[in-house]
């Protein structure tokens, strides 16, 4: 498998679980309209669901870099990173993105921004003074490629909708429970309906979850492949990913809102067991350089 091919797998993969994605949420306003025998609650589901996605991709690099702390680096103070990101971008055939650094000793860095024109590339002050050069290139490139496979678009989509369809669940749950009434009141057929219902939309939001996460992890994966052809170097990367991992500490604010968009876990090593790969936002630094270096053979 060469880079190329394995770029195009991941991409498949990822859209096909965005399709199954957008089903859920379909599924589970379905499931609250049949129960309240209202099919007009399909309709606002759908549709504020596409509102605040709206709201969430317009706004979302004013919000991440406020919660990340994140301030402005000038060419001045910041050389290699703006002479970096500056040569990629050409080579990308992307404009320049605004750079931003976080006061942060954890090696990491991530991009976000609503389009192509109007993106941002943000690493802390531990990757700038850990990575030489042709690592930093490596980091870089995989930001940049973010950018271009728009996936700032893509994972937008998936954490709103994850929170929505959470949110839909708990109201449904909490009317039904405490004195909703839906459709029980016609019978043993309409009482299976109603348990089949409940435990739908228990479970559609863990799948979501689940889903979001799986995504999130795809996209690392695509982002490596892309950096490495952008930079024709994919030990640059490979090196920069080992530094991080090896790095093991958290970052000192860590979110779960924002750890799928960093190009290692903000909240440090963790254990390899299944359980902590099943939720976790970013696919084991191990398969990642392996996946690079094998590749690019």
């Amino acid at each position: 498998m060469t880079l190329y091919s394995q770029q195009a797998a991941n991409t498949r993969r990822t859209w096909f679980l965005m399709a199954v994605f957008l089903m859920l949420v379909i599924a589970v306003g379905f499931g609250v309209s049949w129960y309240y025998n209202m099919s007009s609650i399909l309709y606002v589901a759908v549709a504020f669901a596409l509102i605040v996605n709206f709201w969430s991709y317009w706004y979302s690099d004013r919000v991440v870099l406020s919660m990340t702390g994140a301030h402005k680096a000038t060419r001045e103070q910041y050389f290699d990173f703006y002479t970096v990101t500056e040569n990629l971008s050409i080579t990308a055939g992307l404009p320049m993105p605004k750079l931003y650094v976080i006061d942060d000793n954890a090696p990491n860095a991530f991009a976000t921004g609503r389009d192509e024109k109007h993106a941002v590339v943000c690493a802390t002050t531990g990757l700038l003074s850990m990575m030489k050069r042709k690592e930093l290139e490596g980091v870089v490139a995989h930001e940049i490629s973010h950018i271009k496979n728009h996936d700032i678009l893509l994972m937008t989509v998936a954490v709103v909708l994850a929170g929505f369809l959470a949110i839909l669940a708990d109201i449904f749950l909490r009317i039904s429970l405490f004195g909703g009434g839906g459709r029980g009141r016609d019978g043993g057929n309409n009482q299976l309906g109603i348990i089949l219902a409940i435990v739908g939309i228990i479970v559609a939001p863990f799948a979501a979850q689940l889903i979001k996460l799986a995504i999130s992890r795809k996209r690392e994966y695509v982002a490596d492949a892309s950096g490495a052809l952008l930079t024709r170097y994919p030990q640059g990367l490979a090196t920069a990913l080992q530094k991080i991992s090896d790095y093991g500490q958290p970052m000192r604010k860590p979110s779960h809102a924002t750890a799928h968009l960093f190009i290692g876990d903000p909240f440090g090593t963790k254990t390899t067991n299944w359980m902590s790969r099943l939720f976790s936002t970013h696919p084991p630094v191990k398969a990642r350089i392996n996946a690079l270096l094998n590749t690019a053979r």
